[in-house]
């Protein structure tokens, strides 16, 4: 079978497509024909060699995707070859096939397409956890959105939106912002333009918003903290901008405020069944038209790389898919 390699730690144009051995499910696993895989921000990271998870050389990036059940171990229950499923996976989701475990794949609705299945578990689920469980987000609260544009940032403004929020999108160009407002969002914030914490500040009457989702960081989160209103919660989702924040222990002290870490993969692993009745949720939103996926753009697997590298320079809208 085909598979995109990381042969050894660089960028994405180092990586090779190559002819390997296909898997074989072990206990309790499932075989997958992957038809798509999502492009995330920390397959930029794990290529390079700095995310927290460093899969052992060579490996396949990829760890969000959707495809059809070609074998099912002895040991599985409730899935059967045939059946069409999205899965997440530590790697290995650029390439034709692999093997995941069971409990880590779930059936998708018959109108759901292999783009957007590959596209909505990571994203929707991140977004989800961190405004339901880690912020615990109330109707009528203000809810900052940064990178509001992107793959994980547009489905926070989405979901926001729909869980009673009054949403303040913040992006680097319009193009990004008037995606955001198709979502829902109230209130858009270009911050190439002018100060963030000023746009916020004047915006809100000087009181701040209740709660900032962050997948930026960077220099970015000086301004967050000092954008948050009493109370409020910052959402540490990740650092697209590529530099670790530090927190200055005092700003958060006199706005008596949190700041909240988002790791959306321990809570899968620590919390299952709390995590499969929020995608439960997710997916009954997505077939009642509630949810509208954004797959901006897709690339057959030779041209993975290009999707990677338009998601390190932050030039993608939306979700990247590459389809196989």
């Amino acid at each position: 079978m085909k598979a995109l390699l990381c042969k050894e730690h660089g960028p994405p144009e180092s990586l090779v497509l190559e002819d390997v051995a296909a898997p074989t499910p072990g206990e309790g696993e499932i075989r997958i024909a992957i038809r798509a895989c999502g492009v995330n921000y920390p397959d930029i990271l794990m290529i390079a060699g700095t995310y927290q998870v460093r899969p052992s050389l060579p490996f396949s990036p990829g760890f969000e995707l959707a495809g059809e059940i070609l074998e099912v171990s002895d040991a599985v229950t409730g899935l059967q070859p045939g059946q069409r499923v999205a899965a997440t996976s530590t790697c290995g989701a650029m390439a034709e096939e692999i093997c995941v475990p069971a409990e880590s794949a779930m059936p998708i609705p018959d109108a759901m397409d292999f783009e957007t299945a590959a596209g909505f578990i990571l994203t929707y689920g991140t977004s989800y956890h961190a405004l339901k469980q880690r912020a615990q987000l109330k109707p009528g609260e203000k809810l900052l959105v940064l990178g509001a544009g992107g793959g994980v940032g547009l489905t926070a403004v989405e979901l926001g939106n729909l869980m009673g929020a009054e949403v303040y999108a913040a992006a680097s160009s319009q193009e990004k912002l008037d995606l955001a407002a198709s979502r829902g969002a109230a209130h858009l914030i270009n911050y190439a333009e002018a100060g963030l914490k000023e746009q916020v500040r004047e915006l809100t009457g000087g009181k701040g918003v209740d709660i900032i989702y962050d997948p930026v960081g960077g220099e970015l989160f000086d301004d967050c903290l000092r954008s948050i209103a009493w109370g409020g919660r910052i959402l540490i989702i990740g650092f697209a901008a590529g530099t670790i924040p530090s927190i200055p222990a005092n700003l958060p002290l006199l706005k008596g405020s949190s700041v909240v870490g988002v790791f959306w993969g321990s809570f899968v692993e620590k919390e299952p069944e709390e995590s499969r009745q929020n995608m439960r949720e997710l997916l009954a939103w997505y077939e009642q038209d509630k949810l509208n996926p954004c797959i901006s753009r897709t690339y057959p697997l030779e041209h993975a790389a290009e999707a990677m590298t338009a998601l390190a320079e932050r030039q993608a809208t939306g979700k990247l898919v590459v389809t196989i």
